[in-house]
């Protein structure tokens, strides 16, 4: 009786513990690598779409009528439902009692959405169309709703989708430090994978010939592509996911408690999160916030990359003369090209992340290392930019027409060269920090999902 009372007493919640941390269940034996292999080929999938977004969508924008000034606030969506969504995603997978399991249920939802959010925004200028928007009109404002409204869509799906999958993989792994920090390279290495398919495919011109259909009045060759593209991710994102929830499966949280003496307790939401927060260590919140200066440095880079080259390296302008639209173009296909380079970069990276942490002095050094790389490549954009400026150079040719001619090939080179050295610290920010962040939450007890909040 005593032992008895004992055990009920330990499994009791404390003050300082909300009962999330008590529903987590215990790390389970460790999966076979190819388990881990299929849950992380997701990450080609969704990266695809995004490697679309970065390279395609902020000059899209712009052809719709979004202001470039405006265009970095439709940007916002991504980080503010990370805010909101991510929390409330991880605490319902971490205490979803499903017969599918845990995990599965949301990334299948979120890759339903993916599918939803990419073929509104692909059809945006059609169905702004159709609702009323000229052809001629500089603004598309029906366009631009319907643009806007799928790419929160998008963003949101995507934050219900990747989380679960990064717990799921931290789920397979088990106990094991180093398998976990091999399931997130893997996830760093897929995600590469599909930057590489998405950068050459928004590099091709003519890739709209695969699909005819999605070349229309209200879409263009620019536009068609695009679309087609986005088909293409879906299909990819859709298949993979579909065979990797069908041969990986889990346990179910309702198996594990009935396994457990400690009582299933329920707080409100909010005091749930507040609990878990209480209980995490000092090296998760210096984690988190490193993390969040890190993403700081990252998104103007990211979302502005191809805008960068088709602008101030070579001198376009997306909302100008033909002669500057046909410029920005030209930039912005360098541009894609860049990030191929750095997708190549990045995927190698991720695989030899163990070893490099090795030869520095373990992944925290590692980490700390690449940040400065980071730093000095993006201090370097500023070189390049300048030096595009003072070499800015254009032909009168006989019949009066203005050309704008390429930058210099030293500037083009250094341009493309920032592109790819930033694979090397793009790959461990897309690894070590969630394989750390899972190890943290795994010893403080705040069930996997806490590391989403990177």
């Amino acid at each position: 009786m005593e032992s008895t009372e004992a055990g009920a007493a330990a499994a009791a919640p404390t003050k300082n513990q909300s009962s999330i941390e008590l529903r987590q269940p215990p790390p389970p034996p460790s999966s076979p690598m190819w388990k881990i292999v299929m849950v992380a080929s997701i990450a080609a999938g969704v990266q695809f779409g995004w490697a679309l977004q970065l390279s395609l969508l902020t000059p899209y924008v712009q052809l719709l009528g979004i202001p470039h000034k405006w265009s970095s606030l439709i940007w916002l969506c991504g980080p503010i439902s990370g805010m909101i969504v991510q929390p409330i995603v991880g605490f319902h997978s971490d205490t979803c009692k499903s017969r599918f399991g845990r995990r599965r249920p949301f990334i299948l939802a979120g890759a339903v959405l993916v599918a939803i959010a990419v073929f509104l925004i692909g059809y945006a200028a059609d169905i702004g169309h159709s609702a009323g928007d000229s052809v001629t009109d500089s603004v598309k404002t029906r366009a631009i709703i319907i643009f806007v409204i799928g790419f929160w869509i998008l963003d949101v799906a995507n934050n219900t989708l990747q989380g679960p999958c990064r717990a799921l993989l931290a789920d397979l792994s088990g106990s094991s430090n180093k398998k976990t920090r091999t399931a997130n390279s893997f996830f760093s290495f897929f995600m590469a994978v599909g930057n590489v398919l998405g950068y050459a495919a928004g590099s091709y011109t003519h890739l709209y010939h695969m699909l005819p259909f999605t070349k229309s009045k209200a879409c263009d060759v620019y536009c068609a592509n695009l679309k087609t593209c986005f088909f293409l991710s879906i299909a990819l994102l859709i298949t993979l996911t579909t065979i990797a929830l069908f041969y990986v499966t889990e346990q179910r949280l309702e198996e594990i408690d009935d396994k457990e003496t400690a009582p299933s307790t329920k707080d409100p939401f909010f005091s749930e999160i507040f609990g878990a927060l209480k209980g995490l260590q000092k090296p998760m919140w210096i984690l988190l916030a490193v993390t969040a200066l890190n993403w700081i440095a990252w998104f103007p880079f990211l979302l502005f990359d191809t805008d960068w080259m088709g602008r101030e390296v070579y001198g376009g302008n997306s909302k100008g003369s033909a002669e500057e639209l046909r410029v920005y173009n030209n930039g912005v296909r360098a541009g894609s090209l860049g990030l191929m380079l750095n997708a190549i970069v990045l995927g190698f990276t991720s695989l030899g992340v163990e070893v490099l942490a090795k030869l520095i002095g373990g992944v925290k050094r590692l980490w700390g290392v690449v940040n400065f790389l980071l730093a000095v490549s993006l201090a370097f954009t500023f070189l390049i930019t300048k030096l595009a400026e003072s070499n800015r150079r254009s032909v009168t040719t006989a019949g009066g027409a203005t050309h704008i001619l390429p930058p210099p090939v030293g500037v083009k080179v250094g341009a493309l060269a920032i592109f790819t050295v930033l694979g090397i610290p793009q790959a461990i920010t897309f690894s070590v920090p969630f394989a750390m962040a899972s190890i943290f939450s795994r010893t403080s007890a705040a069930g996997q999902d806490a590391g989403v909040f990177t």
